[in-house]
């Protein structure tokens, strides 16, 4: 009976662990790796033949060894706005979604983590699909390398991709090893030769591994906040019962300072009648004072304004835009940086916290949801 030997994909795989594969597996020198990253996530390559500056023979044993798999686009979606959404199929009926906003001066790639997501935040999208597996660095890092060869995107030359921003599916730090090692790939020369500062990965609030996350990397944070106090953030944000905002801002506090002018970023997304109101605003005033003042730094903490974008079957409701107008300017005027968030690709489902894409749950969520959905329409055809 033959033995089967499976294939290594190159796109699992950072600067150090494919100048492993070629030292180890190859017999190789490590400057081949280089070589062969810059084919792959330079000039979107995914033959071997087609790498020219290498020999036959190292084509020959790469092609026994090793492929370029990357994920399948099950479809692709352009926005009026220049927004780009792709559906990236996975194994089975899962697929997640990736989405490419245009700004000036600036391209911003919404990356996801997860098939779902485990977290169960209560106004987001993703939430009611409940939860499959965690994505590899492979599934994560292949859903730059689609957009970069849709854009033509040429590192340190034609950069039309400048930022990506962990934001997309699921929770990263829930799938630290791969996330961390994808952002590696991300941040390398070899790769795609982002800045540290222009890779963002936010979290709704995982204590621990925020703390690792800064010894291990070195990535802008983002933290998806939502509400000003305990009582409120763990209606929105069930993970808040674990770790609560105390314990959360000192992880923050802890990770701006490993490095001198280090911000964090605090996203809140603004619901109708839910954390609009005068009273919100200046608990978050507090809040975020308080961490400015523990990291020694004017404007430590920046705030996003994320006015609420809709989905079918929520409960939730976008606030009137004098009220989103209002709680920005109760912000900026106690001398706070909160910019709102301009929602874009909306017409395709793009915006934030909408984002849907196929997950074959393993969790109750899903039906649960749909029941909901099914029992509201019987509501509304009744009345």
């Amino acid at each position: 009976m033959t033995e089967t030997t499976t294939r290594q994909n190159l796109l699992e795989l950072d600067r150090e662990g494919l100048e492993l594969f070629f030292v180890d597996t190859l017999g190789e020198k490590r400057f081949r790796a280089h070589q062969v990253m810059k084919w792959i996530h330079h000039r979107h390559v995914t033959t071997f033949e087609e790498m020219t500056d290498l020999g036959k023979a190292l084509r020959t044993k790469l092609e026994a060894h090793s492929e370029i798999r990357v994920p399948a686009i099950q479809f692709d979606k352009p926005s009026v706005d220049g927004t780009h959404k792709w559906l990236v199929g996975m194994d089975g009926s899962n697929a997640i979604e990736t989405v490419f906003i245009p700004d000036k001066g600036r391209g911003t790639l919404c990356v996801s983590s997860q098939v779902g997501c485990a977290l169960n935040c209560q106004f987001c999208s993703t939430a009611t699909q409940g939860f499959n597996r965690n994505l590899s660095t492979a599934e994560i890092i292949g859903q730059v390398w689609i957009a970069a060869r849709h854009l033509g995107n040429v590192p340190h030359r034609q950069r039309k991709l400048t930022n990506v921003v962990m934001m997309g599916m699921g929770e990263p730090l829930m799938n630290f090893d791969n996330v961390v090692r994808a952002m590696s790939v991300m941040r390398d020369d070899l790769g795609y030769g982002l800045a540290n500062k222009r890779v963002t990965l936010s979290t709704a609030g995982m204590v621990p591994m925020i703390d690792r996350l800064g010894e291990e990397s070195d990535v802008s944070l983002a933290v998806s906040l939502h509400a000003p106090n305990d009582e409120l953030r763990t209606q929105l944000v069930p993970l808040n019962k674990k770790y609560p905002i105390a314990e959360l801002m000192d992880a923050c506090v802890r990770y701006a300072l490993r490095k001198k002018g280090e911000s964090v970023t605090f996203e809140y997304t603004l619901m109708k009648g839910v954390n609009d109101q005068p009273e919100h605003a200046r608990e978050l005033v507090a809040l975020l004072r308080a961490f400015d003042r523990a990291v020694q730094m004017k404007d430590a903490a920046k705030i996003n304004l994320i006015p609420f974008n809709p989905f079918p079957g929520t409960r939730y409701a976008r606030p009137d835009d004098e009220v989103i107008r209002a709680f920005q300017k109760q912000l900026n005027s106690a001398g706070m940086i909160a910019p709102v968030r301009r929602t874009r690709g909306d017409d395709i489902d793009a915006a934030c916290g909408q984002l849907k894409g196929q997950v074959a749950d393993r969790t109750r969520r899903q039906a649960e949801f749909n029941k909901q959905l099914q029992a509201q329409g019987n509501a509304d055809a009744a009345a």
